[in-house]
């Protein structure tokens, strides 16, 4: 099981609505179907995109799960290619996939939320080094889907609610006990606020879920047997 998380930028509103629409999302079901994705979440904040997905083989770019997209969104800089989305790295999780069974989610009803933050950018590696810590002294700690991805000083929150605790089927690599436990007071400084933030979101801000799409890892083994 191999998670990608992607940030791009540059959507109108009218393209967002296109991507939206049932022509769209049938495509990005096909592709999933045929590339071996078997959860997809698509978040935006104004002409920023935030792509979460998940793959049962290899992982697969997200230019072949969304190809619609392509014209409507910037060119990043650097690189071979006229790149669009740019990977986020997973700096923290709460569980990492052990299986494909492992992974399968108990609540059919569950919801993608998504959130982002900026990050002070003297401040990156602190922020890190935290929350590798946590990541492996305490894991399972919270939602098992819950996951950071960063890019830049950019970090993009992906979990799901109501939140799935369970205890991880694996030990941390961290034999510790160093985790802060007044962990909002530390992690406070690290970040560059939000302007005109909603009550609550000054420094996670709320994204909104443009598309979902999922299918039953039993549905994809039996279609690639």
């Amino acid at each position: 099981m191999q998670r990608c998380l992607f940030r791009a930028e540059g959507i109108e509103e009218d393209a967002l609505t296109r991507l939206r629409g049932e022509c769209v999302s049938q495509e990005i079901e096909a592709a999933m179907e045929r590339e071996r994705v078997v959860r997809l979440s698509l978040f935006a904040d104004g002409s920023r995109l935030f792509l979460y997905y998940e793959c049962l083989g290899e992982k697969v770019p997200p230019e072949s799960l969304l190809p619609r997209a392509e014209a409507w969104l910037a060119v990043w800089p650097g690189g071979d290619s006229e790149r669009r989305w740019a990977s986020m790295t997973d700096i923290f999780h709460y569980q990492a996939p052990v299986s494909e069974q492992d992974w399968v989610r108990t609540n059919d009803h569950s919801v993608p939320y998504g959130r982002i933050a900026r990050l002070k950018p003297e401040e990156i590696s602190s922020y890190v080094y935290y929350h590798y810590q946590y990541q492996e002294e305490r894991p399972g700690d919270g939602d098992k889907f819950g996951i950071i991805g960063m890019h830049e000083n950019l970090l993009f929150f992906y979990s799901e609610l109501p939140a799935t605790l369970e205890p991880a089927p694996y030990e941390g690599k961290l034999n510790t006990s160093l985790r802060p436990d007044d962990w909002a007071a530390v992690m406070e400084p690290h970040f560059m606020k939000w302007e005109e933030a909603p009550d609550g979101q000054e420094i996670w801000r709320e994204l909104e879920l443009v598309l979902e799409t999922r299918f039953s890892t039993e549905r994809q083994g039996t279609n690639h047997a």
